[in-house]
């Protein structure tokens, strides 16, 4: 069990928290969401998974700053491999957290200060793994995520999204790092399913701290219904098909082989939908396939080894 007395003071002031934002193909917006978390915590790193030269001309740029650490990988490593190189030059720099941060979130001006009053106040402060924050989904009108209470309340849930979660370090260190063969998509998932089965907590503010988008997402219609869908790639769509069936098989209570089941069933809604209302269907229903196919042999790692 994680050591109570080390986990009772994670939670100082912002000072002791470093923001850890993972940049690819960045938009030219960042600099200014970059400068937003900068004021809230005590430094940043931005790990950058191998983007074009333009967006990393333009990183150099927004981070020559003392409080600022930027990691440029030559190739794309993943959300959890990038998640993992920043822990690690986090921890080396002393901090106690870290704040796990997309390149396209918006964070609210008192975010860092809203989630560690959470943190504070929690009756079992020591067994928090990750404190995630409330969000808006600005292309999703019908988003689970837009109404909130106005105090500082939280509710405990099964995972958050890893944009916004503030995970103290000496939790991290008994849960263990993310998770790399993953590649992308359930690296949240899986990091908060480990955390709870060893008998820590995962919390989410109700107030709404930040914006954030999950995939381009858009209203459409066929016939006399009306759908809201996620419009991701081919390639998102193979790693949300594949790592949610190793999710199924691996924390799932199911007997025999029936979480293959659960999930050939998920994928073939996912299918329907995107026949009915996404472009690229051919290729999005075959990335799904191979996704579905790779969850149940185990295979993992990037799509087709590609980077």
């Amino acid at each position: 069990m994680v050591d109570s007395d080390s986990m009772s003071g994670r939670f100082l002031s912002s000072a002791d928290i470093c923001a850890l934002v993972v940049t690819y193909n960045a938009d030219a917006g960042f600099p200014e969401r970059l400068a937003r978390i900068e004021r809230q915590v005590g430094g940043v790193i931005v790990v950058d998974n191998g983007s074009e030269e333009g967006t990393r001309e333009m990183l150099r740029a927004c981070t020559g700053r003392p409080s600022i650490t930027l990691v440029l990988n030559a190739q794309n490593v993943g959300i959890a491999g990038a998640f993992n190189i920043g822990i690690g030059q986090a921890v080396g720099r002393g901090f106690s957290g870290v704040l796990l941060m997309d390149h396209d979130t918006s964070v609210h001006e008192a975010m860092v200060e809203e989630l560690l009053k959470v943190g504070a106040a929690h009756p079992a402060r020591a067994e928090l793994a990750v404190i995630g924050s409330g969000f808006h989904d600005d292309n999703d009108e019908a988003s689970e995520a837009t109404v909130f209470a106005a105090d500082d309340s939280w509710e405990e849930v099964e995972s958050v999204i890893s944009s916004g979660s503030l995970i103290p370090l000496a939790s991290h260190a008994f849960v263990g790092p993310f998770r790399e063969e993953l590649f992308i998509d359930y690296v949240d998932v899986d990091y908060c399913l480990r955390a709870r089965a060893k008998g820590l907590r995962v919390i989410k503010t109700r107030k709404s701290l930040m914006s954030h988008s999950i995939g381009a997402s858009s209203r459409q219609s066929w016939l006399w219904t009306t759908k809201w869908v996620r419009n991701h790639s081919p390639d998102r769509r193979y790693y949300i098909a594949r790592n949610d069936t190793v999710m199924l098989r691996e924390h799932g209570n199911y007997v025999l082989g029936m979480w293959a089941l659960k999930s050939f069933g998920r994928r073939l809604r996912a299918c329907r939908r995107i026949a009915l209302y996404e472009r690229m269907k051919v290729a999005k229903i075959i990335a799904v396939a191979e996704g579905w196919r790779d969850g149940v042999r185990g295979r993992l790692g990037p799509r087709g080894g590609r980077q």
